[in-house]
């Protein structure tokens, strides 16, 4: 039986070869860590590309990296032992992977780079298409981003500063061993006011959102809740209800052999039906997941079709109330793998099917 590294590399080969391609290149940080089963190759957590790239053709995986990055690369991040042939670079004077290649070598690359075929939409398909080694990874991912935001909601107090809570929310994913790349927390007005809430030194007084995407061994998990300090008004409990079944609705829909346009229709219909019928047009609404945040987003025009094995994050909002969690579909079901069962559940009944959503956790 292949190994993960086997599989990935034969999917790619035929890709390759589909593509009358003598090589492909992977730049990116994402790609990175899908062929080698989760490596970090970042320093700065801000950064696209890492401090190593892959440069795969029919026979061989060139890894390259400079004299700094090779020694923790081997070591901690456990290459040494793969099947790479290594290509190290003093740290001052940059190299060429393709350099490696003849000069008439046609080569693809996972996003658009000057002398090379665009192939960032295939590959990125490629890397939503989770093993079962990956699978296990991404429940993990998702457990721990789940208890990290449970966590944070639960120190939440009122007269913390927005930036306060970010600092609790950071603290708790790394502590778990989860990079936040996504770390936006809303306080009062400011969540009806925001659909991505850079955290601020405004001061919480009753109602606080939490958003968290969190990355460990590559794949990334996202996740939101609310917390509200005191008795929820009608409006917003309202509001809630309303958005928790647009999210229950998208989650139900999506189902192996249904495109993302179809989905994200579905979810632009419930809020028709749940009577705010425009709030769509002011945030996206989710879409893939994987080794980028979203590996592709619904859309009107967003004719890919859903697979079992893939990971799904939508993030429906209505100004005030936002439902976010990240599934894996299975062949039978979908897998909430983000949930938070200790904190207050709505359950959404969708053509006779239970759902449950997160409702806003009302604290005294």
């Amino acid at each position: 039986m292949k190994n993960e590294q086997e599989v990935k590399l034969d999917r790619l080969r035929r890709l390759m070869a589909d593509s009358q391609l003598d090589a492909i290149w992977l730049r990116r940080l994402s790609s990175f860590a899908w062929l080698t089963a989760g490596a970090a190759s970042h320093v700065s957590i801000g950064d696209e590309h890492g401090i190593a790239s892959l440069l795969i053709t029919p026979e061989v995986v060139h890894l390259i990296t400079n004299n700094i990055e090779a020694p923790r690369l081997m070591a901690e991040e456990e290459l040494a032992e793969g099947a790479y042939q290594w290509h190290i670079h003093p740290w001052h004077t940059p190299a060429s992977p393709l350099a490696i290649l003849p000069e008439s070598s046609c080569v693809g690359s996972d996003e658009p780079y000057p002398g090379t075929h665009d192939l960032s939409k295939q590959i990125s398909q490629l890397r939503s298409l989770l093993t079962p080694e990956e699978t296990i990874r991404m429940r993990h991912v998702g457990r721990r981003c789940a208890d990290s935001v449970r966590a944070t909601v639960e120190r939440i107090e009122p007269g913390m500063s927005e930036l306060q809570i970010a600092g609790i929310l950071a603290a708790e994913s790394i502590e778990r061993g989860v990079t936040p790349l996504v770390n936006l927390i809303a306080a009062d007005e400011r969540v009806y006011q925001f659909r991505h809430p850079l955290p601020t030194a405004i001061r919480l007084e009753r109602y606080a959102m939490v958003v968290l995407s969190g990355r460990r061994h590559g794949l990334i998990a996202s996740v939101s809740r609310l917390v509200h300090f005191g008795r929820i008004q009608e409006e917003l409990a309202a509001r809630a209800l309303a958005v928790a079944r647009v999210d229950a609705t998208m989650i139900a829909r999506t189902r192996p052999g249904v495109a993302l346009n179809d989905i994200f229709q579905a979810g632009v219909d419930a809020y028709q039906s749940a009577g705010y019928p425009d709030e769509w047009l002011h945030h996206h609404q989710g879409g893939v997941s994987g080794y980028e945040g979203r590996e592709e987003k619904g859309t009107p025009t967003a004719t890919t079709v859903v697979q079992a094995g893939q990971a799904y994050a939508w993030n429906p909002s209505i100004a005030g109330a936002k439902s976010e969690d990240t599934i894996i579909v299975g062949e039978d079901d979908n897998e909430i793998i983000t949930s938070t069962p200790d904190l207050p559940t709505i359950m959404i009944d969708i053509d006779g099917r239970m759902i449950p959503r997160p409702a806003i956790w009302e604290r005294a």
